[in-house]
């Protein structure tokens, strides 16, 4: 410090002997450029005869010029640090369209897993009203049938490191122009297929020019469902198959009498011959995998000839996944076809089959964000020749107590937390579907 004050105590002195002097006797270079004189020899520096002095001041100059050099640095890193953490946590609001190629990778520059995320309240929900949809059954339209609160539908999907693109009608009808896109699968499925047809003709103002091509009323028990959008020349189709391979009649007149069916785990669903065509494919099952839709009601597993008497429920599954594979590997192209696989949906049923939907989502999935089909539909992609992308919904559905039909179908005297209400969960689903389908398409 008192280096600091005496050559403050020069400067002063410097500067008054230098007002009252000639400017010819004023050395040319005395003070013509501070960052210079630092340089410059103590002999030269405005004649002074005190060079000690002088060099004093002149790194006491630099190091002030420092000290605001530093201290600029460090705000430009402090705002620069501030703007990379804060403008990724903002989420999409409604600016970035499915052709912004940033959206896929996280802030650490790798690729990010949409499905790593948490439910955010989003007052901009739902995408469509079902009252004014003809294609959603009347027992999923929860609130058309006499649902009160609508706090479940105003929940949208934000992953934790990036951002799913939000729907854009007009964008997604004109992607989709001329194309086929295929649902193969359980009712979710169907559920799914239902979501998606809504959320297109939002953007129709000739809602006429889509019609159900055989003339059809949407129920569960057809076996095929298709939507064409006249307008745009595609259209969107549901094929019932619940296990995707091949239910078959007895023919072993000698198995056990509770034998009264067989599911062919080597053969797939005989109208598979409808599918390969397709643009999109998007497959599911699972529901039906249960002891109450099979062994409850005769269905055994039967590989080839062979009846497989002691074959358990994730191991049939598992040779019935291998079968699929294989189909796909030797019936797709996947020059023409994208194949996408979504996995297991979690239901909310209490340990004693009450359905008890909750007002909000729920902070406890109760280990429902797990499930062997999901880890198995993953590991048989993992190995596959053919690329296809896995709707890993499991983990992110399983907090969603509060979106599935309940009391409020069309028969209220059947409770039901496995189905979904529409709009709802399947919505963001199919914004996760097309996040995927036209992300390729730009990458």
């Amino acid at each position: 410090m008192s280096s600091f004050t005496k050559s403050t105590s020069f400067n002063r002195r410097a500067l008054s002997s230098l007002a009252v002097e000639s400017p010819r006797s004023t050395s040319s270079t005395a003070f013509t450029s501070p960052v210079g004189s630092a340089f410059a020899s103590p002999r030269t520096f405005g004649g002074s005869p005190r060079p000690y002095t002088n060099r004093l001041k002149e790194i006491s100059y630099l190091f002030q010029v420092l000290i605001v050099a530093g201290t600029l640095v460090s705000f430009l890193v402090i705002i620069a640090g501030g703007y990379l953490y804060v403008v990724p946590s903002l989420g999409y609001n409604g600016a970035l369209q499915f052709n912004n190629t940033s959206s896929v990778v996280a802030t650490e520059g790798k690729e990010c897993d949409v499905f790593d995320g948490n439910w955010v309240v989003d007052d901009s929900y739902p995408l469509y009203n079902a009252s004014e949809c003809p294609f959603v059954e009347k027992g999923f339209n929860c609130l058309g049938n006499g649902r009160e609160h609508d706090e479940y539908l105003k929940w949208r999907w934000k992953p934790k490191h990036c951002n799913v693109p939000r729907f854009r009608v007009g964008d997604v009808l004109e992607r989709l122009r001329g194309k086929r896109i295929v649902f193969v699968g359980d009712s979710m499925s169907r559920t799914q297929w239902e979501s998606l047809i809504c959320m297109l003709m939002t953007g129709l103002d000739d809602k006429r020019s889509v019609y159900e091509v055989n003339g059809n009323n949407i129920t569960k028990r057809i076996r095929f469902l298709g939507v064409r959008f006249g307008s745009f020349n595609f259209t969107v189709e549901f094929y019932r198959s619940v296990f995707l391979v091949q239910p078959g009649k007895l023919l072993r007149w000698h198995a056990p009498k509770r034998v009264k069916s067989t599911l062919k785990l080597d053969v797939l669903d005989v109208i598979n011959h409808e599918w390969s065509s397709a643009d999109y494919l998007v497959f599911n099952t699972g529901q039906w995998w249960v002891p109450g839709k099979l062994f409850e009601t005769g269905c055994y597993f039967q590989v080839g000839n062979s009846l497989r008497l002691g074959m358990s429920i994730p191991a049939a599954y598992r040779v019935a996944l291998e079968t699929w594979a294989s189909w796909i590997e030797t019936k797709i192209d996947p020059n023409k076809t994208r194949v996408l696989f979504r996995t297991f949906e979690p239901s909310h049923w209490s340990d004693h089959r009450s359905c008890n939907v909750t007002k909000y989502p729920t902070p406890d999935t109760q280990g429902r964000d797990k499930s062997i089909f999901s880890e198995m539909i993953k590991e048989v992609v993992k190995n596959m020749t053919v690329p296809v992308s896995v709707l890993d919904v499991t983990s992110m559905s399983a907090f969603r107590s509060d979106g599935h039909v309940g009391l409020w179908s069309d028969n209220p005297l059947v409770p039901d937390c496995s189905h979904w209400c529409l709009p709802g969960v399947p919505d963001i689903w199919n914004e996760i579907l097309l996040f995927f389908l036209f992300r390729q398409q730009v990458q």
